[in-house]
């Protein structure tokens, strides 16, 4: 028999605050985490002289620069110099975020950064992490430095780019000793690293997993490729679900999840925050960058997650949808949902949608791991978040878009839902949806 996987601690930097605090309170106040491109100090250096492939006109969703812990003792911990030298951004990241979430679920000794092993066993504590670049700044500067100036290779120029040394130098960090494993599915390698923590404990194979995915590919090179695949907006506005909606704006962020078995965590007398229960994904097997134009790919996703939940289409009350603000992908989504999650509904027991997406633009890999992080605090809090920016709703055919309830102006607050999907799609056809159920009680 399976195990059930409970929620106990969770930790996010975002466009919108360096904390979960901050960044789920400013996304319910309508917060803009976007800015201009002009704005960025590198900007006149790194970008005007690329306006001819980087218009002007774009914004990016850019993380604080001090997104590093207040406690200056913590940092000094969790940033050596030895730190400093060998891992690069989206590494510094995941250790910055993992702390938050470890902190978070109350399994740090008091004023330090290891665990206190009497909650918890080290060698069945696993890390998940994955990244969907990893560090395209390294990969930059060194190809130029190494062309240019034919200068020796930094030695630690592969430890800094490989995609699963955000996992390695968390599990060293703190000492996590289980498995270290890392995904990269495009932008959908954040729900899948939860995914897979949810598969390994249920299973057994672990009792406890920091999971999630962290980003840092604000770069001239990354941006100019988005840009000329037609995947980025050039009016500066990300629109999720809006008539007007003409592509994503590039973000950056990390999210990270503690999660254990519902025994582990109860005979360590946690805090338990949500249960999640199921887990779906699927190819499109139709093209590297569109899904197809039905959602089918998406659909299927859906449809595993319930299975593995155990549930009906009508128990679930919330999406918080992967909806990048690109022409195809968001109606596909919804086509996808409707066909999904909206047979047998009364209009009595409304669907809510909505995308966070408007507020912090697109993180990539990070993108479903701190969109989850949102969905939980939706059930915690009672509080479905608004999609910022959306004025006039797409429209699907039969109507099917009137059937869904879009968030939009402000959070829907009071509606108690109970069960709530967050999705996640990637370039190559990646499909994942991971539900999570309100937390009330065993």
């Amino acid at each position: 028999m399976s195990r059930r996987v409970v929620i106990t601690g969770l930790g996010c930097v975002t466009p919108l605050g360096r904390s979960l605090s901050e960044s789920w309170g400013n996304l319910l106040s309508s917060k803009n985490g976007l800015t201009p491109i002009t704005s960025l100090p590198n900007y006149n250096e790194d970008y005007k002289p690329r306006e001819k492939s980087i218009p002007s006109t774009i914004t990016v969703g850019k993380i604080p620069e001090n997104f590093q812990d207040e406690n200056p003792a913590i940092n000094k911990l969790l940033f050596t110099s030895q730190d400093e030298r060998r891992t690069s951004s989206f590494i510094k990241l995941a250790l910055r975020t993992t702390y938050e979430a470890l902190h978070n679920a109350g399994l740090l000794n008091p004023n330090d950064i290891t665990i206190n092993t009497s909650l918890c066993n080290l060698d069945h504590f696993g890390c998940l992490i994955g990244s969907g670049i990893g560090s395209i700044q390294d990969i930059y500067q060194t190809s130029l430095q190494f062309h240019n100036d034919n200068k020796r290779i930094n030695p630690y120029f592969v430890p800094k780019i490989l995609t699963n040394m955000a996992a390695g130098n968390v599990s060293i960090k703190f000492n996590l000793r289980g498995l270290s494993h890392s995904v990269s599915t495009a932008c959908a390698t954040g729900n899948n690293s939860i995914g897979d923590a949810f598969n390994f404990i249920r299973l057994g194979m672990q009792d406890i997993c920091v999971a999630g995915a962290s980003e840092t590919s604000l770069h001239p090179l990354s941006l100019a490729g988005f840009i000329r695949a037609k995947s980025i907006t050039t009016n500066g506005i990300s629109r999720p679900f809006d008539t007007q909606r003409s592509g994503f704006v590039l973000g950056e962020g990390c999210g990270m999840i503690v999660m254990e078995s519902l025994e582990h965590a109860q005979k360590r007398n946690a805090n338990i925050i949500s249960e999640l229960v199921g887990y779906g994904l699927s190819s499109d097997a139709c093209h590297i960058t569109s899904p197809p134009a039905d959602g089918n790919g998406a659909k299927r996703a859906i449809e595993m997650a319930l299975k593995t939940a155990r549930l009906e289409p009508t128990d679930v009350d919330y999406v918080n949808a992967h909806a990048t603000s690109t022409l195809l992908g968001d109606k596909a989504e919804c086509l996808a949902v409707a066909s999904a999650l909206l047979p047998g509904r009364s209009k009595s027991k409304p669907l809510y949608i909505s995308s966070n997406k408007g507020a912090i633009g697109h993180l990539l890999g990070a993108a479903g791991a701190v969109e989850s992080i949102f969905t939980i605090c939706s059930l915690k809090d009672d509080k479905m978040p608004h999609t910022l920016n959306l004025n006039n709703v797409l429209t699907l055919e039969n109507n099917e878009a009137d059937k869904l309830h879009f968030i939009r102006d402000k959070p829907i607050v009071g509606a108690n839902p109970k069960y709530a999907l967050c999705n996640s799609f990637g370039f190559g056809g990646v499909n994942t949806s991971l539900l999570f159920k309100k937390w009330e009680g065993s």
